[in-house]
């Protein structure tokens, strides 16, 4: 490896390392401050609501990354600029795509550790703030789960407890739907077996459902049952996808297929995470390209804030095509690729004569 090479990969690395330190602190500071306010009315120990901070920040900081990468960029390009490193790498015959190209490999190289390590590691502690602050949520009576063996839900009603396995999902139904009631001695009161049951509202309508008492059977045409569930609620419990790692979300895809549940958001989560390397990349590009072609503009600042703003416009075209998928409205691929197309475009565009900056 040259000595130019060196010394550009380990002055971005160094440059990357401290915006991510500070993103880091900023938003650990900012989840604390969320934490404190849940807890200020609970008796927990005054360490817990900076430790759950603490396992919360990686996942929140992982969805920062793309903007680590670009105020990391343009903080490296503005000491070269600084510094007249440019011209003096551009004297000795390196060209700016040569250097473009050798950091984004690196960035590339980063983006796997960061998808494959970091991510992983990430949505684990995700996955273990969730179970820790379940259990001082209104909510923690409740469970649901999906298996190889279909939908698991477990709620209490009234003192009751409700052991529920569906096999699949049909819009606001449940099919194949095995119940067993508990007293809260967790004695059985009764089964219920159902076909097909309306979940649109908590208040549950069985359809043709075959009750068991004790050794006897008795059909209902129609049963209202009581929960703290409805199809939208059962919906969201899914969502959080970020406490997922890569092997759990595609082991969880195969599971929503078999139940029959809609694959959107998880899809878009695969997808998002397999391209990220490739968003990291485009960052870094956009990022060179604005700091290149304003290296005549005096003030720093202002080259920083015009990124900044550039940025902001980015995440919103992202987050805008985004919902568009979530909510079915293009399909999933078009959903990623799209933004990703136009930040091409504009790289493309910016890259024009960029040996002359």
């Amino acid at each position: 490896m040259n000595t130019y090479t060196k010394f550009l990969i380990r002055t971005y690395l160094l440059s990357f390392f401290n915006v991510f330190f500070i993103f880091f602190c900023l938003i650990y500071l900012l989840n604390l401050l969320t934490e404190l306010e849940f807890f200020k009315k609970t008796d927990v120990e005054s360490y817990f609501p900076l430790y759950l901070s603490l396992i919360n920040t990686p996942i929140l900081v992982f969805e920062m990354f793309p903007f680590i990468f670009l105020i990391s960029t343009q903080f490296f390009f503005n000491n070269l600029l600084t510094d007249n490193e440019i011209n003096i790498f551009k004297y000795s015959g390196l060209k700016n795509t040569r250097i473009f190209s050798i950091l984004a490999i690196t960035t590339f190289f980063i983006g796997i550790f960061l998808i494959s390590v970091f991510y992983n590691l990430s949505s684990n502690l995700k996955n273990l703030y969730l179970g820790l602050k379940s259990n001082y949520t209104e909510d923690k009576k409740y469970l649901a789960v999906i298996t190889n063996n279909g939908l698991w839900i477990k709620d209490i009603y009234n003192e009751n407890i409700l052991m529920i396995n569906a096999s699949s999902f049909n819009k606001n139904e449940l099919l194949n739907t095995y119940i067993s009631e508990f007293d809260k001695n967790f004695e059985i009161i009764r089964n219920i077996k159902s076909k097909k049951i309306d979940i649109t509202n908590k208040e549950w309508v069985i359809n043709d459902a075959e009750i068991y008492v004790q050794n006897n059977k008795n059909i209902v045409k129609s049963l209202k049952l009581k929960t703290n569930f409805d199809y939208e609620l059962i919906q969201n419990l899914f969502s959080n996808m970020s406490s997922l790692s890569l092997l759990e979300l595609i082991e969880m895809r195969e599971n929503y297929k078999k139940l029959n549940y809609s694959l959107t958001e998880i899809d878009l989560q695969l997808l998002k995470l397999i391209l990220f390397p490739f968003y990291f990349i485009l960052m870094f590009i956009f990022s060179a390209v604005i700091m290149m072609n304003t290296k005549t503009f005096k003030s720093k600042s202002l080259k920083i804030i015009m990124g900044l703003f550039l940025s902001v416009i980015i995440y919103y075209i992202n987050n805008f095509f985004y919902i568009l998928g979530t909510s079915e409205k293009i399909n999933v691929i078009s959903s990623i690729i799209i933004p990703l197309i136009i930040l091409t475009i504009i790289n493309t565009f910016l890259m024009r004569n960029i040996n002359e900056k």
